[in-house]
């Protein structure tokens, strides 16, 4: 039996674990997508959203930017219905603004990938914790993340939710040392 950080013991975080948590990510599409869930899980916790990801998927257009920005009240509204996803009307608004502003960097970096990625020079830093208890919450360039995003306009982008989309797109490798993905 494989040996894995502690928080991934059942499905569906052991298939999130096993093939995406912590991989370097850098396709804009799934950047945007791991923004709108890393924001939809404040308060609550990775499995619930897991669970809900193919509602959010089709709730919030496959993850297009350029769909999603182009929301209405109209679409917040039947957004606001779906129990599919987290109906709650701050973080709905928040994907829809943050839609918009991502297509903003996008336009002035390049790409989203150019832009975050910046923020660890370009390549995934690797921590070597013990446990899953070691792991901080939020970290210096999670922080200037954070403030960076806010005064751009984004919301839902606190520093321990910057980290976790550090995480989850690979900026930072948080496998815990005795995890078999830690050498990886």
């Amino acid at each position: 039996m494989k040996k894995r950080c502690t928080w991934a013991q059942d499905e569906p975080n052991i298939k999130y674990h096993d093939n995406e948590w912590g991989r370097p990510q850098h396709d804009d599409k799934k950047l945007f997508e791991f923004l709108i869930l890393e924001g939809a899980q404040a308060g609550l916790s990775w499995t619930t959203i897991l669970n809900r990801r193919d509602g959010y998927r089709k709730a919030f257009s496959n993850f297009e930017p350029k769909k999603v920005s182009k929301f209405t009240q109209k679409h917040v509204d039947k957004l606001l219905q779906d129990e599919s996803i987290i109906r709650n009307k701050l973080k709905i608004n928040s994907a829809i603004n943050n839609a918009t502003q991502f297509l903003k960097i996008q336009d002035e970096c390049g790409s989203f990938d150019r832009y975050l990625w910046g923020f660890v020079n370009y390549k995934p830093i690797k921590n070597k914790f013990k446990n899953h208890y070691d792991l901080p919450a939020s970290t210096e360039i999670s922080e200037k993340l954070s403030k960076d995003l806010k005064k751009r306009g984004f919301n839902f982008v606190g520093p321990t939710i910057c980290y976790a989309l550090m995480q989850a797109v690979g900026m930072v490798n948080d496998h815990t040392s005795d995890c078999y993905l830690f050498k990886k």
